[in-house]
């Protein structure tokens, strides 16, 4: 972006600056700043300290603050935010924003490549390969040289207005010379991250603070746009990379710039412009075959880079080909993502601890030597059950490959027996319940141990935690660290008394001011009048999910009405088998259930259904499941966009299901889906534009 003559120049006017501070010119100042923002930011090479930057940028806020007037919208002072976002509006982005078709192995790349070359009716097609970051994806419109917008991605469709928590990142330009290209509007793509060096820097501050850490840094990227004071999104100190140019209109007379003829070139062009670009990471490749080993061999320096990435993007490079082959619905022809393995790394299986779940099952977690994997430390992971431990054969003491599948859950690959020392320990599952010391008993068609004693405390405080959170009755200010506290101290004994707290001796407790019993008083009271489905859910009935809640709500008036409903009766109802049905039946034939019940009525909770389910929509009638890792919408936001439309959603696959929606790393409910033929499988894309 700048050459040597005006490095020089800047340089020369930065010192002169420095030594004169009070004989500074306002259009100048602004120029320094932005020349070294774009040294330390973009090309990581900065001529001046942090210091001397803050002094020129003090300087700048006093000569501002004395003449408003001369503030302009690209000046560096402008990235600071100086009130809080109150809501996000959505508007609608120039161009859609499509997902990447994804690819795993060679047979995949090779496809698209066969597919490439029938399409654009050529033997050989150039590619351009770039990394894919794993961050959060934004789009940016400049007019006239100035940032005017940014959204995050949304629905592809439309996203949310995040401009001013934009303007903290500072290798985002807030202006850009579109003009000397003759250009008048433009709209780019890109992905905001955090590093790994800016993530680990940000954890320590908040565990110095005793805060909870980050739990990686795709999320602290992702959830730090929507925060609503752009004060807080400047101290994590994020970065970007812009790929894409996705839409542009030229000044009158003007040509297109040669640059943005092809992929590559307009990576170039973004760089020039002052953009951090994959200009340097970006390969050019003549055929599919290098293209494959180029895969391999980046790969294997995943872990190097100082930012993450979970894979690689395959683009066609000629821009003209690229609209030869068009798009589909949900992805363009011309582009294709290489999705890398999971992270596997190896650690020492320590111990293993037997934890007691709200229905009594016993769980083994393996206590590991921390290891980090794709940004995250690993210390613990579920074993799950016996048989788990004795297939894999692992024991304590042993060296264990894991890793983290789809880049999400860790797990368990297997042990490395071969460099057992011989003072590994055979992991003995216990015979009663480590809480209580009640007998385990196991059913014959389950692989699960279970404590069936309804007094075992671990159970009662495990049921209370289920009651209270987010997909059940949603008591915002109480949680996991609540519930145990409260119990441990006599406040809390079983789910009735979350509505019977003594708030005068919460008060009393060391981290309850006024505004946190405040806030805990109005969440409690609050949920009484949640609909019944989140009642029938948080009562923690065995095998009745947050879907077969709404669909046994739906059928009834008031929750009392399953007392003397049948197993067949039951059965009847849409998505209801004969094990949910055999579950439902039990628990509301013991009495002790049926009082809590009533208690919880008295206490004034709701216990009728009230909101009709909607049977007008584009979907009613229709039956919806999904699997895999949505990556546009959360799952509840899926599932709720179907039954606002009348549709359905089932639990599992069978004949009743209509649609399939296909996410990433999908598993079993797939391959049996494709089995049965009246059932429709579709991607998250196709999906979306089913709801339109």
């Amino acid at each position: 972006m700048y050459n040597k003559e005006q490095i020089q120049e800047l340089q020369a006017v930065t010192q002169d600056f420095l030594k004169n501070p009070h004989h500074i010119e306002l259009t100048a100042l602004k120029q320094v700043l932005q020349f070294h923002e774009y040294q330390y930011y973009v090309v990581a090479n900065p001529f001046i300290s942090d210091f001397e930057y803050d002094r020129l940028f003090q300087q700048l806020l006093q000569i501002e603050a004395a003449h408003p007037d001369l503030i302009s919208a690209d000046s560096p002072s402008q990235r600071v935010g100086n009130s809080l976002n109150q809501q996000f509006e959505t508007l609608p982005h120039l161009v859609p924003m499509l997902s990447l078709e994804n690819s795993y192995d060679a047979d995949d790349l090779n496809d698209f490549d066969r597919k490439a070359k029938e399409g654009a009716q050529l033997d050989n097609i150039n590619y351009c390969v770039e990394p894919k970051f794993d961050g959060a994806s934004i789009s940016l419109v400049y007019e006239n040289d100035m940032l005017v917008r940014a959204c995050t991605r949304g629905d592809g469709v439309a996203g949310e207005e995040i401009t001013q928590n934009i303007k903290q990142i500072r290798s985002i330009p807030l202006s850009i010379p579109l003009s000397s290209y003759g250009i008048l509007q433009m709209e780019i793509r890109g992905e905001v991250i955090m590093s790994k060096k800016s993530f680990d820097d940000f954890n320590q501050k908040l565990i110095a603070k005793q805060l909870p850490p980050l739990a990686n840094p795709r999320n602290a990227a992702a959830g730090s746009l929507r925060m609503k004071d752009p004060k807080e999104v400047a101290d994590r100190n994020l970065d970007a990379f812009i790929y894409h140019i996705s839409f542009y209109t030229l000044q009158a007379g003007a040509k297109t710039p040669d640059l943005l003829k092809t992929h590559s070139g307009s990576l170039e062009l973004l760089w020039n412009m002052g953009f951090r670009s994959p200009q340097k990471e970006k390969k050019l490749i003549s055929n599919i075959e290098g293209v494959i080993q180029f895969c391999k061999d980046f790969e294997l320096e995943r872990d190097h880079l100082p930012y993450e990435i979970d894979g690689l993007v395959i683009k066609i490079n000629d821009f003209a080909l690229q609209e030869k082959l068009g798009m589909t619905s949900h992805h363009p022809r011309w582009a294709i993502a290489y999705k890398f393995k999971a992270r596997q790394a190896t650690t020492i299986l320590e111990n293993v601890e037997f934890q007691v779940g709200r229905t009594g099952a016993v769980t083994p977690v393996a206590k590991l030597q921390p290891v980090a994997i794709g940004g995250v430390t690993v210390s613990s992971i579920s074993m799950h059950n016996e048989e788990y431990i004795k297939e894999k054969d692992l024991r304590l003491g042993d060296t264990v490959i894991i890793e983290r599948a789809g880049d999400v859950i860790p797990q368990i690959v297997q042990s490395i027996p071969s460099v057992r020392k011989g003072t590994e320990k055979i992991i003995e599952f216990p015979s009663t319940c480590p809480v209580c010391d009640y007998i385990l008993e196991k059913e014959e068609t389950e692989a699960v141990w279970r404590c069936n004693n309804p007094a075992c405390s671990a159970q009662i405080v495990e049921r209370m935690i289920h009651f209270v959170s987010k997909d059940a009755m949603d008591i915002k200010s109480f949680g996991d660290a609540n519930i145990r506290k409260f119990y441990e101290l006599g406040l809390l004994k079983n789910i009735p008394q979350i509505y019977q707290l003594d708030f005068t001796q919460i008060g009393q407790l060391e981290g309850f001011g006024k505004k946190s019993v405040d806030n805990l008083m109005a969440a409690i009271e609050a949920s009484k009048q949640q609909p019944l489905y989140r009642l029938i859910y948080a009562l923690g009935i065995r095998y009745v999910g947050e879907t077969t809640a709404k669909t046994i709500a739906s059928q009834i008036h008031h929750i009392l009405d399953l007392v003397a409903l049948t197993e067949e009766q039951l059965q009847s109802f849409e998505d209801v088998g004969v094990k949910v049905a055999k579950s439902i039946r039990q628990y509301f034939s013991e009495e002790k259930n049926i009082t809590l019940i009533k208690a919880l009525e008295n206490l004034g909770l709701n216990m009728i259904q009230t909101n009709a389910t909607a049977i007008d929509g584009n979907l009613a009638g229709l039956n919806f499941l999904f699997t895999g890792t949505l990556t546009q919408l959360k799952r509840a936001e899926a599932e709720a966009m179907v039954e606002a439309r009348g549709g359905h959603i089932l639990s599992g696959v069978s004949s009743k299901l209509n649609y399939l929606v296909v996410g990433e790393d999908a598993g079993s409910k797939l391959e049996k889906a494709k089995k049965i033929a009246s059932i429709k499988i579709i991607s998250e894309a196709d999906f979306i534009e089913l709801v339109k």
